[in-house]
């Protein structure tokens, strides 16, 4: 198949009438994006948006000491914390759905759904407003536990259903042959089907983390010091909000974008072996073939030193 040539099973790669019109399409969509910008940028300056003195201040170490970065240690404070404990009590969660015991089966699916139903704002709010009354936490933390709390128990569950799919998503098969050699419930799910479903939601625990991270701007509701709260603090102070919210807004596309990025380079290391253990290491690929194949997808991990004893002979 010529490099040229690329297909998918839902999309047959276009012929020349094809690609002379999606050339046309493209030309158009960017012209007038383009006319979009100078139009936004237009006005911006006629409004005195764009003048130095509003973007000069991100120059400074001292706006970035006092402010910006105060806040962005916040946000991967409370992100951080949330995500360890999210995956401690999403894992508690998740094998509980799965437990032989009803009960247990039942108690864990009414928390998971609970607090997946109930908006992370409103259960920031709520934990706030009840670690005050009862003095769980000191004055001075309380808005972040309850940032943490209401990060902790909405990604809990969101991983407990991310767990609980990736174990019934592996072959039954291995259940039985568990069961046949005598091993119990337990062993069997955290012997053999916990440790391939991990391995599979890696991504997915990233993509959390991610959210975690956009998430804990909600803490700016409740006063905690995160980096949207900062970056207002500056534009109070500086007079340039416009300013200060694309900056933020740029600090947390980095963030995200180098996460997102963690995560595509785990699965690519998770598609090409399990027995890849150093993430930063080459990901072997074969060719680009224009359509996407098992062969493709699935490249082995191999030792170095590993030869190959299959006959090569017809």
């Amino acid at each position: 198949m010529s490099s040229s040539v690329r297909a998918t099973v839902l999309y047959d790669a276009p012929g020349p009438k094809g690609r002379r019109l999606n050339t046309i399409i493209t030309a158009v969509s960017g012209l007038v994006a383009l006319a979009a910008l100078v139009w936004i940028f237009k006005i911006l300056g006629d409004n005195g948006q764009l003048v130095a003195e509003k973007w000069t201040p991100f120059l400074k170490s001292t706006t970035w000491t006092t402010y910006l970065l105060p806040g962005l240690i916040g946000t991967l404070k409370a992100a951080v914390f949330s995500v360890v404990l999210a995956i401690v009590i999403g894992v508690a969660l998740g094998l509980g759905r799965l437990s032989e015991v009803a009960l247990i089966r039942w108690f864990c699916g009414v928390i998971v759904e609970f607090f997946r139903a109930i908006p992370v704002l409103l259960l920031m709010i709520f934990a706030y407003q009840l670690f005050a009354k009862y003095a769980v936490f000191p004055s001075s933390q309380l808005a972040f536990a309850a940032v943490v709390f209401g990060l902790t128990m909405y990604n809990g569950s969101v991983i407990a259903e991310i767990l609980r799919s990736g174990i019934n998503s592996l072959p039954k098969g291995q259940v039985e042959a568990a069961r046949a050699l005598g091993m119990t419930h337990r062993q069997t799910m955290w012997s053999i089907l916990l440790p391939q479903s991990v391995a599979a939601m890696l991504p997915a625990l990233i993509s959390q983390m991610v959210i975690a991270i956009k998430d804990s701007a909600l803490g700016y509701q409740l006063g905690y010091i995160e980096v949207v709260r900062s970056g207002m603090q500056s534009a109070s102070y500086y007079r340039n909000f416009l300013a200060a919210l694309v900056v933020t807004a740029i600090v947390m596309i980095i963030i995200n974008y180098a996460l997102t990025n963690l995560a595509e380079r785990i699965e690519r290391q998770l598609r090409a072996g399990r027995a890849r253990k150093n993430i930063l290491a080459k990901v072997p690929e074969h060719p680009d073939q224009g359509l996407e194949t098992k062969d493709q997808a699935t490249v082995d991990w191999h030792d170095p030193h590993h030869k190959d004893l299959r006959s090569t002979a017809e």
